[in-house]
């Protein structure tokens, strides 16, 4: 018996391999919320009316676990090698996985089955199918993918199918595995199977690595951004890493959102490739993220929180199960969503990095190959940990603000940005909200409030008409005045009680940009010398 699906929809599973379990086919949040606590332990209503669960023992991704098909294909089309996110595996070993997985799931008595789609365009959305065993996995997808209209799932046939088995572990003697959990992308077959990780994040990561390689070859960009517009449809995109306050400069009252992490860039302008979102929750108050705060009721999944037994009261504080608690819940949720999630083409580009060296200007204006070079280099810097009662800075890089995600070399996203921004006239804008006055442990953190100027500054078009001067070695357009910041402030060799040691930690800093960028000029862009060259120029210059 199945529930809901229509017998195209049982065939086309049938035909795949999945024959055994009866099918429960888009159910709605009441219908998965009852499945859910039924038959899964360790799920509970919390009081405000989200559903807690547990993701077992993996409680975030497992990258070094994530493999790519490596075929005739894909060999020539994929970034591999060093600082690559795309590890290897042969078709063999993924058809033995596939078994593998579907197996387990012809094994149950059910399985959930969501048809849904990627991106708010409608002229270029991907049609998705998720299979999981769990109702939280299938809640959990609802609300990041784009949840179709009864109409629109006529006829539906997926361009990508994912199959999740995630309790069943991979048999880690196989060729290629390296543990138990295996999460693997064949994009010859449009296809994806999971073992050994319940963490539904992999679904959502996974799909975004498929967006990554579908879009580019319709010469659509694919961003890790948040991205938010003011009423009259001036749009703006946020690049950051954890910590430099992408959620935050981006969830903005008076500029309705449009996405919080993945977005494309087409030639229709901005959309969102997500219908919800999945954000961080430790030390989430209604005070520092009111909008997040207030969208966890009936219809979200909270992931590894902790709750009072008795009041369901959830502690965002308790780290006691994971670090990264989440919550994921319809973009619907959020007060000022932009619905449909899309918008014009940008106008601002905004590159966010916690520079906790100190050495970086609060904000300047980038050119298009500092924007490319900037781009690849997805930096930031946060405070590592205690070392003989002294804590220092460390550099991160990620390439295109979401290393993890890409399948192309670096400069291919980065070039087609550069393109897209001189097409449409948009302008970047490197945003430092780390440190001033000195390194962590010497300086302060930049205030947020000035950073709120910096960003009204831009969005006003007062940066664009301001007078800039050049800083040493990183070549950095700075503006000599923002309204409500003070002057100094702009420019950090000013800030810094000691100038040698600013110039030394500027030095140890531009040194740590041009070893990381090493491994992305072993061969030129496209076979683009003179590009490569304009990139590399863009960088810091020692």
């Amino acid at each position: 018996m199945a529930t809901g699906a229509a017998p195209e929809v049982l065939k086309q599973l049938s035909d795949a391999g999945l024959n055994g379990p009866q099918i429960l086919y888009n159910l709605s949040p009441p219908e998965l919320y009852e499945q859910g606590l039924k038959h899964e332990k360790g799920s509970f209503i919390t009081s405000t009316g989200a559903i807690a669960t547990l993701s077992g023992a993996k409680t975030g991704r497992s990258p070094k676990d994530k493999r790519v098909v490596k075929d005739e294909t894909t060999a020539e089309e994929l970034w591999w090698g060093e600082g690559s996110p795309n590890i290897e595996i042969d078709d063999a070993t993924y058809l033995v996985n596939r078994e593998r997985t579907l197996n387990y799931l012809n094994s149950l008595e059910k399985v959930f089955v969501n048809d849904q789609f990627l991106n708010w365009d409608k002229q270029n959305r991907i049609k998705v199918r998720i299979v999981a065993e769990r109702a939280y996995h299938s809640l959990f997808m609802r609300n990041m993918c784009i949840r179709p209209e009864p109409s629109e799932l006529e006829g539906f046939v997926p361009d990508f199918t994912i199959f999740n088995a995630g309790k069943f572990p991979a048999n880690k003697l196989t060729k290629f595995m390296t543990s138990s959990t295996s999460v693997n992308i064949n994009l010859k077959r449009a296809e994806m199977v999971i073992l050994g990780t319940q963490y539904a994040g992999e679904m959502k990561k996974g799909l975004f690595g498929l967006m990554h390689y579908l879009m580019p070859k319709r010469g659509i960009l694919s961003l890790h951004s948040g991205c938010n517009t003011s009423p009259d449809g001036q749009v703006s995109v946020f690049f950051g890493l954890s910590g430099t306050g992408k959620t935050t400069l981006s969830a903005d009252p008076r500029r309705p959102l449009i996405g919080d992490d993945e977005h494309c860039w087409s030639d229709n302008g901005i959309s969102n490739i997500e219908g919800g979102c999945y954000a961080k929750c430790i030390d989430l108050s209604p005070e520092k993220e009111p909008d997040i705060f207030h969208a966890i009721r009936f219809g979200t999944v909270l992931e590894n929180v902790v709750y009072d037994e008795k009041t369901r009261v959830v502690d965002y504080t308790d780290k006691s199960i994971t670090e990264n608690t989440r919550a994921s819940y319809p973009i619907e949720h959020i007060g000022n969503a932009r619905i449909p999630c899309v918008g014009p083409h940008p106008k601002n580009v905004i590159l966010l990095t916690c520079d906790a060296f100190g050495v970086l200007p609060p904000v300047s204006k980038l050119t298009d190959a500092q924007a490319m070079y900037h781009f690849i280099s997805g930096y930031t810097a946060l405070v590592a940990g205690t070392e003989v009662g002294i804590k220092e800075p460390k550099a991160t890089f990620s390439a295109c603000f979401g290393a993890a995600f890409i399948m192309y070399h670096p400069t291919k996203y980065a070039a087609m940005l550069a393109e897209k921004m001189k097409q449409y006239g948009a302008t970047a804008w490197l945003v430092n909200t780390g440190w001033v006055g000195g390194s962590y442990g010497v300086g302060s953190r930049m205030k947020l409030s000035q950073t709120r100027k910096i960003i009204d500054a831009i969005h006003d078009g007062s940066l664009e008409i301001a007078n800039y001067s050049t800083t040493p070695i990183f070549n950095l357009q700075v503006p000599d005045k923002v309204s409500g910041v003070p002057d100094e402030v702009l420019r950090p060799r000013e800030m810094w009680a000691d100038k040698a040691a600013y110039d030394e930690t500027l030095k140890k800093l531009a040194g740590l940009f041009t070893n990381n960028f090493k491994k992305f000029t072993a061969h030129s862009v496209g076979g683009d010398d003179d590009l490569t060259k304009r990139i590399l120029a863009a960088g810091p210059q020692l």
